[in-house]
């Protein structure tokens, strides 16, 4: 099977912008209170966790290309050696829980936006080199993977049928 083809930045740009507009859609149906009820995909993760969840990841990609642009390794390769995405996600999980509703969205938004604003200030020469000279994968094809749901960069798509289901449940009708 050959693996997938990385997207260019204009389109690792729309992918993320589309993902979060999606969640951004679903989020505005819900009441406040609900903000902070858990349940998403049947789970004990409320929308505010799925938004500091989001954010995280997204964190994740920023030190990486800090990392990078340094010639080091990313971070999150070291986490992902010594834990399971699980155990990631959950320890994001538990770091941001008793942040404000009102902080999780904005360090939410900030950290989307710089991520945006770093691929679109990239070169495409940049987006297509490895990410470190001992790399061999396109900066842009392991940036995806670190934001990978329904493909490179689909990680807020990849959420988007467990929220719509949580909306219809808690959603204002």
């Amino acid at each position: 099977m050959a693996a997938p083809s990385v997207p260019t930045r204009r389109e690792a740009i729309g992918i993320l912008q589309e993902g979060r507009a999606g969640i951004h859609e679903l989020l505005d149906r819900l009441p406040r209170t609900a903000m902070t009820t858990p349940g998403l995909g049947g789970g004990t993760w409320s929308p505010k966790d799925l938004i500091g969840h989001l954010a995280s990841w997204e964190e994740h990609a920023l030190d990486a290309l800090a990392s990078w642009a340094r010639d080091q390794r990313a971070p999150i390769d070291d986490l992902w050696f010594s834990l399971s995405t699980t155990k990631i996600n959950d320890q994001a999980v538990r770091r941001k829980a008793s942040w404000s509703l009102a902080k999780v969205q904005h360090e939410s938004e900030r950290t989307h936006q710089d991520l945006l604003e770093a691929i679109r200030t990239m070169s495409d020469a940049r987006w297509g080199s490895p990410a470190t000279s001992r790399g061999r994968k396109p900066l842009g094809a392991r940036l995806g993977a670190i934001l990978v749901g329904t493909g490179p960069f689909g990680h807020d798509a990849a959420h988007l049928q467990s929220l719509w289901a949580f909306v219809d449940q808690h959603g204002a009708h």
